[in-house]
């Protein structure tokens, strides 16, 4: 346990970037998901639209080194991919 003051603070701190890292992970993630769910759905207008909305969202978040930036680009491009194979 933090015994100074000083200590006390950084573990403060510490939780509350946790906390914000922690949801800016999971926003990342659902992101993900509402593209994957729209592709799934079949309806390619949905998806692009969701995949655009996505990406700032990826972007922001690969920004404050929340994810690697390659960790975005790669997730990025896959999932472009997959609303591209769509028309296919």
């Amino acid at each position: 346990m933090a015994n100074s003051a000083q200590a006390r603070k950084r573990a403060r701190q510490a939780e509350q970037a946790r906390q914000h890292n922690a949801s800016q992970r999971s926003a990342f993630r659902t992101a993900i998901k509402k593209v994957l769910k729209a592709i799934e759905a079949g309806d390619k207008a949905a998806a692009q639209a969701t995949y655009q909305a996505s990406v700032s969202i990826i972007d922001s978040i690969a920004d404050k080194n929340i994810f690697h930036k390659n960790k975005a680009a790669r997730h990025k491009s896959r999932l472009s991919a997959a609303v591209k194979a769509m028309a296919a």
